[in-house]
């Protein structure tokens, strides 16, 4: 939705929110004049505005709740006014109101009374531990119970004190109070049901394992799996990405995969896989993995509870981040407290050695960035009448490092340039988590989207403009279809994190491969759908940073992790210079940077790059880009998987034989011999990476507890 589009859409839910409050002044005014039909219309339109709100726009009815004027506060005065409303009519006995007075005082002491059952529910269901694809039908899962009993309690009181209303409002409007009678003598056999068919959810069949249960099951279910390596993941809703990229490789390595979560919602965060997914939030519970035949975890970033699985002394833990580049984010101190640290290749354990954190040389590990398989080879300079431009940048970060990102400083002035080219399609890809700490981002990020917007709208306007036919938007929508049908689950509203553990159960054998490659139709369905043309911003999951870079022909980004990936691929790049740096210092000072080519924040170096990348006998920078791509991302032979394999399988004997001694040592001290038989083995494995550094000392851990 445009930004115009996005603010009269605001402008209209601000004016329902209003006109909420100005249904109640009339209300009242209907009751003190007295006016009847004022009255009946505005407590009516007041209770259906209230329920369309709560239904569409919570969030709105939200800002409400700040102020102490929730559900629950709106009705109760929506009820005192009906009640005012019938004293003031004419004609009304004041006797009778005290049967409705007493009926609706009634209601409301159930519908705070099937909240207490519903805080029950919510409580037993929220298990210790939850999982995906695992076989969890030992433990009886239940369905949820509605969400209207169990999840929602202003949008249940609206609801079922609807009849109540209608009665009243007849009342006032006829002046009997059997109407009345009857409305709230509804309202509350709703409240009395709902609460009797929620309460079924606390016993039998239907009530939640405990916790002893749930505990058992899982120590239960481990040592029938016997997980050998996993990985770990704990962040924010924005960073599932981190976790996503590494599943293929997790799923390909030899052994037994699992992967283990801490939050709660990031279970459905990761992307479907195969690979068993156990959510653990509670540091008590996660020390169940203690006792368990995990031997290595892989973590792609560095967390507050990363340090709680670290206490576990049985697992090795190797960092693989989620991307490298030149940043001094990629040197974390952190990393230290890993076992070993994985990187792509020379370039990354050169960025160790240079930042001086405390990480032991002999403890990193070159394996390359398998993930990258799907990213296809240079194959010349663009063959049609356009050239594709891929611009994205990175996010601010966490620090006031200016050149953390280019889109604040030049970011305005890269998308003019290049949109001032005739012959250039741009694909515009932000990073996620633009905009989330400097606003300014988020500022320039919809600027770019609206001069690209601007420079589609020309472009349509020109003679000569097509595009695809109806049967590629069909074809689209089927591979959408077939791929949603494939990697997601469909979930009733009403599902809980229970139900949805019980129905991802084990999946079907072969799905990944199946996901995989309707993954890959999509992708060129969706590309063919779309004008040549035209200009794309790309956001969310899909397409991923990997497919646009297969229709790329140039990059432009800043210094991160996009840039070292592309590289793979050994097509022309450039990276923005924001840094305040020269150009021949910030060379020096991103290695990354060698083989690119450097824009500087006015973007006046734009012509002359796409000039280069549609004649290559202006690419001097060829060579360069080869040669950095070894450097970055390490030998192509063995392949980076390989490589990946036999650093998992050195790490896991380092448990094995570290479990072996501990064994040894309850009985007698471990000799010499035994000693350097593990040298040995850490030197063995080292070489059969091609790593030829001597291998280190005893691990530090052998004498920590948990």
């Amino acid at each position: 939705m445009s930004f115009a589009g996005l603010l009269i859409q605001r402008k209209g839910q601000l004016a329902a929110l209003l006109g909420l409050l100005v249904l109640f002044a009339a209300q009242l005014a209907g009751a003190l004049l007295p006016s009847v039909p004022l009255f009946i219309a505005a407590s009516a339109t007041g209770l259906a505005l209230d329920v369309f709100l709560h239904h569409r726009y919570p969030h709105l009815l939200a800002l409400l709740g700040r102020v102490r004027c929730d559900a629950s506060t709106r009705q109760l005065m929506r009820d005192m006014l009906l009640l005012l409303g019938l004293v003031r009519i004419p004609g009304f006995d004041p006797v009778a109101e005290w049967p409705l007075v007493t009926g609706l005082v009634c209601a409301y002491g159930v519908h705070f009374g099937c909240q207490v059952v519903a805080l029950l529910i919510r409580r037993e269901r929220a298990l210790p531990v939850l999982t995906r694809n695992v076989d969890a039908t030992e433990l009886r899962l239940s369905p949820a119970p509605p969400r209207i009993l169990a999840r929602q309690p202003g949008r249940r009181l609206l609801v079922f004190m609807i009849p109540a209303t209608a009665g009243l409002l007849l009342t006032a409007g006829l002046a009997e109070p059997v109407w009345g009678l009857a409305g709230v003598g509804l309202s509350l056999a709703l409240f009395l049901g709902g609460t009797l068919w929620a309460a079924t959810w606390l016993v039998g069949r239907k009530r939640a394992p405990s916790e002893r249960t749930v505990l058992a099951w899982l120590d239960g279910w481990l040592q029938a799996y016997r997980p050998t390596h996993a990985m770990y993941f704990s962040g924010g809703a924005s960073s599932a990405y981190q976790a996503n990229m590494w599943l293929t490789t997790l799923a390909a390595l030899d052994g037994k995969p699992l992967i283990v979560l801490r939050e709660r919602f990031m279970l459905q965060k990761i992307e479907a896989t195969d690979v068993p997914v156990v959510c653990i939030p509670k540091v008590a519970h996660l020390m169940a993995l203690e006792h368990s035949s995990l031997k290595m975890m892989i973590h792609p970033a560095n967390s507050g509870k990363t340090s709680q699985v670290l206490r576990i002394p049985t697992i090795k833990h190797a960092f693989v981040n989620h991307g490298e580049s030149d940043k001094l984010s990629s040197c974390n101190p952190y990393a230290k407290a890993y076992d070993e640290v994985w990187v792509a290749g020379p370039a990354a354990r050169e960025r160790y050695q240079a930042a001086d954190i405390g990480v032991d040389d002999r403890d990193v590990v070159e394996v390359g960035r398998p993930q990258l398989a799907p990213i296809l080879p240079y194959a010349g300079p663009p063959a049609g009448p356009w050239t594709t431009v891929l611009y994205a940048p990175t996010w601010e970060g966490w620090t006031d490092d200016p050149g953390n990102t280019s889109i604040m400083l030049a970011g305005e002035n890269l998308v003019r340039a290049l949109l001032a080219d005739p012959g250039v399609r741009l694909l515009y890809k932000p990073h996620p988590m633009t905009g989330s700490v400097d606003p300014r981002a988020g500022r320039a990020d919809e600027r770019i989207r609206a001069l690209i917007a601007e420079a589609n709208a020309a472009r349509a306007a020109e003679s000569g403009r097509t595009r695809p036919d109806a049967r590629a938007a069909a074809e689209l929508a089927r591979r959408t279809a077939e791929l949603d049908e494939l990697a997601t689950t469909t979930f009733r509203p009403s599902s809980d994190e229970v139900e949805r553990m019980l129905l991802q159960s084990v999946p079907d054998a072969g799905r990944a491969d199946a996901v995989a490659a309707a993954q890959a139709a999509w992708e060129e369905a969706f590309w063919a759908s779309l004008p040549q043309w035209e200009h794309q911003v790309v956001t969310g999951p899909r397409p991923g940073i990997y497919s646009c870079f297969n229709q790329a022909d140039l990059l432009v980004s800043d210094v991160s992790s996009v840039v070292s990936d592309y590289l793979s691929s050994e097509k022309p790049y450039a990276v923005a210079n924001t840094s305040g740096l020269t150009e021949a210092r910030f060379r020096a000072a991103y290695p990354t940077v060698r083989a690119a080519t450097v824009l500087a924040p006015d973007a006046a170096g734009v012509p002359e790059l796409l000039a280069a990348v549609r004649d290559p006998r202006r690419d001097t920078l060829a060579g360069a880009r080869a040669e950095l791509k070894t450097h970055l991302l390490g030998p192509a032979d063995p392949p980076s998987l390989a490589r990946f394999n036999a650093a998992a399988q050195a790490l896991c004997a380092r448990a094995d034989a570290r479990r072996a001694r501990l064994a040894r040592t309850r009985t007698a001290r471990p000799g010499p011999a035994e000693q350097v038989r593990e040298q040995g083995l850490r030197e063995a494995t080292r070489r059969s990476l091609g790593d030829e550094v001597p291998g280190g000392a005893e691990d530090a851990e052998d004498s920590l507890t948990t």
